[in-house]
């Protein structure tokens, strides 16, 4: 039987990894779930993408601005305080509105942050 035991983190503790000039993150991953603070800066774009994992985006400070869909038809304000839930597989592209700092949660953990094979999220 697998001894299991429970892991007690410090945000200011954890490395900061600089994805790019306009987006650093720190991230806590546990077995079944990801948990990240994402620095994003006004006017940085993460570009249309969609995952497996499912995405839950809590914003503390700041506000991003989603467009949801392969048609990007659909436009969310997501505001401090707000929440944003995005299903497995559904396409999103994200702006900072304003210096962000968002909590992502998702499930399961993104392997292509742990391998830092997240190409289109580092591009110039």
């Amino acid at each position: 039987m697998n001894e299991r035991s429970v892991t007690f983190y410090r945000w200011d503790e954890m490395p900061k990894e600089q994805v790019t000039e306009m987006l650093d993150r720190r991230l806590i991953t546990a077995d079944r779930v990801m948990l990240a603070h994402v620095y994003i800066k006004k006017g940085a774009i993460v570009p249309r993408h969609s995952h497996e994992n499912e995405q839950v985006s809590y914003i503390l400070e700041g506000g991003l601005r989603f467009w949801i869909g392969e048609d990007e038809a659909q436009v969310i304000d997501v505001m401090a305080g707000e929440v944003l839930h995005i299903p497995s597989l559904i396409q999103h592209k994200a702006e900072a509105l304003e210096d962000t700092l968002d909590v992502d949660i998702f499930s399961p953990p993104r392997q292509d942050w742990l391998d830092k094979t997240d190409d289109y999220l580092r591009q110039k």
